[in-house]
């Protein structure tokens, strides 16, 4: 079997194919190639999980110990549709996995939108992750910004942009990150969603953080508080919008408390215009009202906030890939329980999805193993059907790789790499310093 994609989604999925009993029942051995197109593996949780959530980052420990199965070997630094394309993964593996994830942000159509200052939190994200294609400098603009969005990227992105560089000196960040955020001047943070506040798709635990920062205030405005009968009937259905909308309301009656930075909470604004001409001046929003079914209209009265950057954090898309249909709108491989179909809605024979790519980035990271599972389900399903794989042979895949130039790591390379981010660690009084560079990680992997 052969997996596109070395993040949550992909080695879950490995993970249950090894433990398959109807696959163990009948004899049939397991050996599966997880690929990547970068040199590490963890995919979201080492590059879009922030790096002051170390309790999420532990999901490594878990997903190490599963790559470290022998039925499992992974190949980074393998980018599929560059370095290989559908026939040839075809070629070696009797079926293919496609967990690619979501890796880029969904537009916003707003006059404005590109000028300077105006940034995706993809790109953001990646930054401040050190994803190694992202480049190493960001300068952070401004006193005031806006962050677009209520999910918990959008939380994420306003904690880290709030938040004082030293405080993220016990985490994993680089010297590069750690030199743009403490160059910053930001002294309010200003976050839009635009619906109500029984509407906010952050976790309970992450608004939560957003309280918990040395030096930062979070502030909430009672004038955003209307609820109607459907945000009502969210707060009967969901513990999760009960408890939100019970922190929120608690923020909102308390006393200020004077800290040196503000994180603001608007509810009820929907983005109309990035102002400005050359860069990012200013923000404008419509004030927008309930509807009775927890739905929002405009009221046609709008408001211009003075701001030097916007961080649009509406959510992710995943990109096309090669030799498969895709779906623009929705930012995913078209399928039915992670079988991959054709334009005429016939399953491709062997091809499956899993994780973002097979339902849009929708969920946490513990959703990806139900999904998985589904999809793993499927394939097993359907193995008398595969057209069996002409080259199996792990020798004849690499050899693939090789002749094409490829320069691969594999998991001990991995952990190498693994081990110089600790070594490094430790010289800093840390647990882990990340490397950021794909030429430094990929030399360290492949050191004899």
């Amino acid at each position: 079997m052969g997996i596109v994609g070395a993040g949550p989604a992909g080695i879950y999925a490995a993970d249950l194919l090894t433990k398959d009993e109807t696959l163990s029942a009948c004899g049939t051995s397991v050996s599966i190639d997880i690929l990547d197109k970068l040199p590490a593996p963890y995919g979201l949780v080492r590059y879009g999980v922030a790096p002051d959530h170390p309790r999420i980052k532990q999901i490594q420990g878990a997903l190490h110990k599963i790559l470290d199965k022998p039925e499992i070997t992974f190949y980074g630094n393998v980018e599929y549709g560059v370095d290989l394309k559908l026939e040839d993964l075809r070629r070696h593996y009797d079926a293919v996995v496609f967990s690619t994830g979501s890796d880029r942000d969904r537009p916003l159509d707003i006059p404005g939108v590109d000028l300077p200052g105006s940034h995706g939190a993809a790109d953001f994200v990646f930054w401040y992750d050190s994803h190694p294609d992202v480049p190493p400098s960001w300068h952070v603009e401004g006193t005031s910004v806006a962050v677009i969005g209520a999910g918990n990227v959008a939380v994420d992105v306003a904690r880290i942009l709030a938040k004082s560089a030293d405080d993220l000196l016990d985490t994993d960040i680089t010297d590069n990150v750690y030199e743009g955020l403490r160059a910053k001047q930001i002294t309010d943070v200003h976050v839009f969603a635009r619906r109500g506040i029984a509407q906010c798709k952050a976790t309970p635990m992450e608004l939560r953080e957003l309280d918990k920062q040395p030096g930062v205030e979070v502030i909430v405005y009672p004038e955003d508080f209307d609820m109607d009968e459907g945000s009502l009937r969210s707060c009967e259905e969901s513990n999760q919008v009960k408890t939100n909308v019970k922190v929120l309301q608690n923020w909102a009656i308390r006393d200020p408390r004077g800290a040196e930075r503000r994180l603001h909470l608007h509810f009820l604004h929907s983005p109309v215009e990035i102002l400005g001409e050359d860069r990012v001046t200013g923000f404008r929003t419509e004030r927008m009202e309930l509807d009775g079914e927890g739905g929002v209209r405009g009221t046609g009265e709008y408001v211009d906030h003075e701001v030097q950057a916007v961080y649009r954090a509406i959510g992710y898309l995943g990109s096309p890939l090669a030799d498969l249909p895709f779906d623009e709108e929705r930012g995913v491989v078209p399928n039915t329980g992670g079988r991959v179909l054709d334009l005429d809605e016939n399953h491709i024979d062997g091809v499956y999805a899993t994780g973002w790519i097979k339902r849009g980035p929708v969920g946490l990271i513990g959703h990806t193993k139900g999904d998985a599972l589904e999809t793993v389900t499927n394939l097993v399903a359907d193995r008398e059907s595969f057209t069996p794989a002409a080259e199996p042979d792990p020798v004849a895949f690499r050899s693939l790789l090789e002749e094409r130039g490829v320069d691969y790591t594999t998991w001990e390379g991995w952990q190498r790499i693994e081990a110089r981010e600790e070594e490094l660690g430790a010289e800093r009084g840390r647990k882990r310093l990340k490397l950021r560079s794909r030429e430094e990680q990929t030399s360290i992997a492949r050191q004899a």
